[in-house]
């Protein structure tokens, strides 16, 4: 076991948290709104290249967070417009991001069904 890798996941995934916890102390943005702005940042990023880099240094401190997810959509669209064509920017993201999508679907329905949720009142 390499323990580099997990402290490096560890400081660049608690270096995200920490400036998503800055946002939300210091500005007026609303946690969805900053949680919106990691994805575009993440697609950004991801579509410069900065992003890879981040990812083959932190490793999953890089891919599980929300940036993690828009550059897994930018990173879908490149390669399947490199194989089909413009029609790729259409449908790259969806190929790119459908199983970790459907995983949440399904586990949100498990615990659902398991848990019974309710109202808080």
């Amino acid at each position: 076991m390499d323990y580099m890798e997990y402290l490096k996941a560890f400081v660049l995934g608690g270096a995200l948290c920490v400036i998503g916890q800055i946002l939300i102390d210091k500005t007026k943005l609303t946690p969805a709104r900053i949680l919106v702005a990691y994805v575009i940042a993440g697609v950004i990023l991801g579509g410069c290249g900065v992003y890879e880099k981040l990812v083959d240094w932190g490793g999953a401190g890089a891919t599980v967070p929300l940036t993690g997810f828009g550059y897994n959509l930018a990173k879908g669209v490149k390669q399947a417009v490199q194989e089909n064509g413009i029609l790729g920017a259409l449908t790259g993201g969806f190929e790119a991001a459908a199983g970790g999508i459907a995983a949440a679907v399904l586990f949100g329905f498990l615990a659902a069904v398991v848990f019974k949720p309710r109202d808080k009142s």
